[in-house]
C-alpha cells in the first residue's frame, strides 16, 4: 500500500504532545513527513527533554499510522529536543506593588561581613534620599535587629485595604523585618527548609512595606534553600556579593556568583564588594596592612567579568557601630561614611545600568544618577 504524505499529516493533527495544548501539527512540532512506498519518516521537534514524553510521542505516531493506514508500514520517528531560549531579562517571582528595586546581598562564606555591609548600604541609600527597606532573610542567624538597635521591638499588625498586614519596624528611616523580631535572642530557630520559606513569604507578602526605592535582602551564607525560595518568590533586580580578600572566602564567593548567573536562576550580579580589605592603624594613617590578602575580591571580579563595587577597610569602629546598633555609615564627615557612600553610588549606578535592559513591563525603574535621588515611575 502506497502511503500518502498529506493524509498522514492530516491524521497527525489528532495527536497532542503531553504538556502542550495544541496538536503536534498546529504547534509546529511536526517539521516534516516523508513517504517512500511503505516507509514513513516523521521529523519531530519538541521542547521537553523528558524521556517518557519523547517515547509517548513516538508510540502515538506509530500506532496512528499502523491503525489508520497500514499495519505493515515501517515507521521511523526522528525526535529533536529544542528548549525555548530563555530571556536573560526575564523577571522571576511575584512583584511587590510599590517596591522598585530588590537587591540581594549574598556571600558564599559566613563571617565576611555581609550583614554589616547590608546595613551600611541601607543607611547610605537612605542618606541619599531613597526610601529603603531591609529584609533579614538569614533565618538561622538574624542580625539586623541588633545592628539597628531594635532587638526588643515587635512588628504591629495594621489593616491595609481590608487585610491584616505586618508593619515593619523603622530605624534610621529604614523599614526592617527579621525573624529576630519574633524569637528571643537566646532561642535557636530549628526549622526545615519549607518552614523557613513560609516564614520568609509571610515577611515579604504579608507586610505593609509601602513605597520603597530599594529593598535590600540580607541572605544567609552559602547557596541553599533560602536562596532558591527568595529567587522563586521575588523579581530580584540584581545581586551584590560580599567577600574578604582571602582565598578560602573567594572560592565560596565565586560559587555565589555562579549560583546567581546559572541558567536556572539567572539573576544579574551587580558586583562584588571586598570587605576587610586592609587595616590602617589610627596612629599610622598612611599605612595599609593587607591582613587577609591584597585585592583578592577585585581580582575575582575581573576574572568573572562582573563589576567591582569597592573595598571596605578593616576598622574597629565599623564593628563597634554594628554592636551598638548604629551603622558606621551614619558617622558624618568620616572616612567610613565616604567609603560606604562611594560603594553605594556604584551599586546605584549598576542598578541603573541593569534597569536600562529590563523589559518594558517593569513599572518603576531608576533612570538617572542625578544626585543619587531621582526615581522615575
Amino acid at each position: 500500500m502506497k502511503l500518502d504524505r498529506k493524509e498522514i499529516l492530516a491524521a497527525l493533527e489528532t495527536i497532542t504532545i503531553a504538556g502542550e495544548g495544541k496538536n503536534m501539527v498546529e504547534s509546529g512540532a511536526v517539521k516534516n513527513v516523508l513517504t517512500f512506498g511503505n516507509e514513513v519518516v516523521v521529523d519531530l521537534v519538541i521542547s521537553t527533554p523528558a524521556m517518557h514524553i519523547k517515547k509517548r510521542a513516538e508510540d502515538d505516531i506509530k500506532k496512528l499510522i499502523h491503525d489508520k493506514f497500514s499495519s505493515d508500514a515501517m515507521v521511523k520517528v526522528n525526535i529533536k529536543v529544542e528548549t525555548p531560549e530563555q530571556n536573560p531579562n526575564q523577571i522571576k517571582g511575584k512583584a511587590i506593588p510599590g517596591i522598585s528595586n530588590i537587591i540581594a546581598v549574598a556571600s558564599g562564606k559566613g563571617g565576611v561581613g555581609k550583614s554589616t555591609v547590608t546595613a551600611n548600604l541601607a543607611v547610605s541609600l537612605a542618606k541619599m534620599g531613597f526610601k529603603v527597606g531591609v529584609l533579614d532573610a538569614d533565618i538561622y542567624g538574624p542580625s539586623m535587629p541588633i545592628m539597628f538597635d531594635v532587638e526588643n521591638e515587635k512588628p504591629l499588625s495594621i489593616e491595609v485595604d481590608g487585610k491584616s498586614k505586618m508593619k515593619p519596624i523603622e530605624s534610621y528611616e529604614i523599614k526592617l523585618l527579621s525573624i529576630g523580631f519574633f524569637t528571643s535572642p537566646s532561642q535557636a530557630v530549628i526549622w526545615r527548609g519549607p518552614m523557613a520559606a513560609k516564614a520568609l513569604n509571610q515577611m515579604i507578602f504579608d507586610a505593609a512595606w509601602g513605597e520603597l526605592d530599594f529593598m535590600l535582602i540580607d541572605l544567609p551564607p552559602g547557596t541553599g534553600d533560602i536562596h532558591l525560595s527568595i529567587m522563586q518568590s521575588l523579581p530580584i533586580t540584581g545581586a551584590v556579593v560580599v567577600s574578604t580578600p582571602q582565598a578560602v572566602a573567594l572560592a565560596d564567593a565565586k560559587k555565589g556568583v555562579s549560583m546567581f548567573l546559572s541558567d536556572s536562576i539567572n539573576v544579574p550580579v551587580l558586583g562584588i564588594i571586598e570587605n576587610m580589605a586592609y587595616f590602617t592603624p589610627e596612629e599610622l594613617p598612611n599605612n595599609k596592612y593587607y591582613i587577609f590578602g591584597k585585592e583578592g575580591a577585585k581580582d575575582l571580579a575581573a576574572d568573572l567579568n562582573v563589576p567591582f563595587l569597592g573595598e571596605v577597610p578593616l576598622v574597629q569602629s565599623i564593628r563597634e557601630a554594628g554592636d551598638y546598633g548604629r551603622p558606621a555609615a551614619l558617622q558624618t564627615a568620616s572616612v567610613i561614611e565616604n567609603v560606604f557612600e562611594a560603594i553605594t553610588r556604584n551599586v546605584v549606578q549598576e542598578t541603573v545600568n541593569r534597569n536600562e535592559s529590563l523589559p518594558p513591563t517593569e513599572a518603576i525603574k531608576i533612570t538617572t544618577m542625578a544626585g543619587c535621588s531621582a526615581v522615575k515611575k
